[in-house]
C-alpha cells in the first residue's frame, strides 16, 4: 500500500494513532520535532514522555470512567495500554507507571514496527498537498509556528492558548430542596425558557464564610514553564475576593433579579448560578468559577454552597497554559477539520484533559483516518461507550453560550477541556437500576455506585460489538 498515513506529534495521541493505522497495513510517518526543537516541560528525546504525572488515574472500569476508558482501550489493542500495563508501578487501585520504561517501550514499539517511519522534524506549517491524510496531535504545548498556522486556517479566536476552567457538577447531585431553576430576571435569551440557570443562595453570614475559606483556601501555583497572565473576563474567584469582600456579591455571585423560589420573601445576600454544560443536560457548569484553589481545598470549600453540599465532580476548576482548538465549531464527527476534511486532530489539543482520553483519541482519529484511506463507511463508537461520550462531546455534545450567558449555536466561547465521566454518557433507561430486595432504604451512595455499575457494562457490552463491527473489520482488510 504506497499511501500514507502522516502524524504530527509523537505523544500519546500520535504514538497511539500510529500504533493503531501501522496495524491495520498502513505506512505511517510519525513526525516529531524533539530534539531538533525542544520544550519548556520535556526532559527527554523519547516518545510519549510523561511530562505533568505517572499516573492514568482509576483503573476501576466498574465505578470510575477512566477505568473504564482504560477498558475499551484495551479492547481496541492500545499500545499506550498495553505499555502502561507492562510498566505499572504501585498505585492502589490507579495505574500508575514508570515514566522512563514506559517512554522507552512505546519508542521501542514505534521503531521496530515495519510499517512506522519516525523524522525528527518540526512540522512549522499546515500538512503539505500531497499528504492524502494528516492526524495533528501535538498537544498543550504546540510550537508557535504551527499554532499560528492552525489559527490563520479555523480562524484566531478558534484557537485557545489560556484554560480558565470552571467546575463541573453531576446534576443529579444537586439538591433542589436547595436550589432552584431561574434566568436572571426570568430572561429566556436565545432558546432559553426563563429557567435556564440553577440558582443556589447564601445569606450573608453563609457568604462571608466562603469569601474567609477562599482567601485561606490553599493554592496551587504555576510551574514556570506554563505559567500565563490573568485576564479580567477570567480571574479566579479567589483573586476576586482578595480584590475585595464584595467583589464576588458583585461579579459572578451578584444575587439580582433572581427570588428564590423556596423563601420568596428572603431576599438572597448572594447566589451562585450553574448552567447547562453538555446536550444530555447531566452536567452544569459553575458560572465564572474558574479557580486555581487546590482540589482537596476546592471541593470542600464549594459544598459549603447551599444546595452544593452533595455535590459531585466531574471536573475540578483551574487555569493553566493550554492549547486547544474549538472543536465542536472547527471539527466534523470525523475529528477532521470541516473546510479540510483530510486533515483530523487528535488528543489535548481537542480539547480532551488527560493522557489516557488524549491517546483514546488518537484510536479514533487512526481508524477514521484509515477508513477513510480504504473507502470503508466509518463506524462511531455509540455514545454509550465511553469514548464514544468523549467524541461526543469534542465535537458535538458541548452547550456553547454567548458572552451574556444565552445558549446559541454559533458562539464559540465557552468550550473548555474536559476529562471522560459518567456525565459524558446518556443515562440509564427508566427502570434499569433496582433497589436490592429487602433494603427498605437505598442510600444515594450505594444508588450512586449500582448506576456506574450498569453503565459500565453497557459501556462495554456497546463497545465490544463496536470493535467487532464489519466496518472496522473492512477498515482493517
Amino acid at each position: 500500500m504506497t499511501d500514507r498515513l502522516h502524524i504530527v506529534g509523537g505523544g500519546l495521541a500520535g504514538t497511539e494513532a500510529a500504533w493503531q493505522a501501522a496495524n491495520l497495513g498502513f505506512k505511517v510517518v510519525l513526525h516529531e520535532m524533539r530534539p531538533v526543537r525542544g520544550t519548556d516541560a520535556h526532559k527527554t528525546d523519547g516518545l510519549a514522555e510523561l511530562v505533568c504525572s505517572n499516573s492514568f488515574r482509576s483503573d476501576d472500569a466498574a465505578a470510575n470512567a477512566v477505568g473504564l476508558l482504560h477498558a475499551e482501550m484495551r479492547l481496541a489493542n492500545s499500545l499506550v495500554m498495553r505499555c502502561g500495563d507492562e510498566h505499572k508501578v504501585p498505585a492502589g487501585s490507579a495505574l500508575a507507571v514508570d515514566r522512563d520504561a514506559f517512554s522507552l517501550a512505546i519508542t521501542s514499539a514505534m521503531e521496530s514496527h515495519p510499517n512506522i517511519e519516525i523524522v525528527r522534524e518540526e512540522i512549522s506549517g499546515l500538512p503539505r498537498e500531497d499528504w492524502q491524510q494528516t492526524i495533528i496531535a501535538t498537544g498543550p504545548l504546540t510550537a508557535p509556528d504551527l499554532a499560528a498556522a492552525i489559527a490563520g486556517q479555523t480562524g484566531e479566536e478558534s484557537l485557545s492558548f489560556f484554560d480558565a476552567i470552571a467546575p463541573i457538577i453531576h446534576f443529579d447531585s444537586i439538591d433542589f430542596d436547595q436550589a432552584w431553576f431561574q434566568s436572571r430576571y426570568d430572561k429566556p435569551g436565545p432558546g432559553g425558557t426563563g429557567k435556564d440557570y440553577i440558582n443556589c443562595p447564601l445569606n450573608e453570614e453563609q457568604y462571608n464564610q466562603f469569601i474567609d475559606a477562599l482567601l485561606a483556601g490553599e493554592k496551587t501555583e504555576f510551574k514556570e514553564w506554563e505559567h500565563v497572565p490573568y485576564f479580567d473576563g477570567c480571574l479566579p474567584i479567589e483573586v476576586m475576593a482578595e480584590r475585595g469582600r464584595e467583589t464576588l456579591r458583585h461579579g459572578p455571585m451578584k444575587p439580582m433579579g433572581l427570588t428564590n423560589a423556596h423563601k420568596p420573601d428572603e431576599k438572597a445576600y448572594a447566589v451562585v448560578q450553574l448552567r447547562q454544560d453538555n446536550a444530555l443536560g447531566t452536567l452544569y457548569n459553575m458560572v465564572g468559577f474558574q479557580t486555581k484553589l487546590k482540589y482537596g481545598a476546592q471541593a470542600d470549600i464549594l459544598r459549603t454552597i447551599p444546595g452544593l453540599q452533595n455535590a459531585e465532580f466531574a471536573r475540578l476548576g483551574g487555569i493553566h497554559r493550554n492549547t486547544y482548538i474549538n472543536s465542536p465549531k472547527v471539527l466534523n464527527e470525523r475529528l477532521a477539520l470541516r473546510h479540510l476534511p483530510n486533515v483530523r486532530f487528535a488528543g489535548q489539543i481537542t480539547g480532551c484533559e488527560g493522557y489516557v482520553e488524549s491517546a483514546a483519541i488518537g484510536i479514533l482519529a487512526a481508524r477514521f483516518a484509515v477508513a477513510e484511506m480504504t473507502g470503508a463507511e466509518i463506524a462511531f463508537p455509540p455514545i454509550t461507550t465511553a469514548m464514544g461520550a468523549l467524541l461526543h462531546h469534542i465535537t458535538t455534545g458541548h452547550v456553547a453560550y454567548d458572552q451574556d450567558g444565552g445558549s446559541n449555536e454559533k458562539s464559540k466561547r465557552s468550550f473548555q477541556p474536559m476529562n471522560v465521566n459518567f456525565g459524558l454518557l446518556p443515562p440509564l433507561p427508566d427502570g434499569t437500576i433496582q433497589k436490592p430486595e429487602g433494603v427498605k432504604r437505598w442510600r444515594g451512595k450505594d444508588k450512586t455506585i449500582a448506576k456506574k455499575n450498569a453503565m459500565s457494562v453497557r459501556a462495554l457490552a456497546d463497545f465490544e460489538a463496536w470493535i467487532d463491527s464489519a466496518a472496522m473489520k473492512h477498515a482493517a482488510e
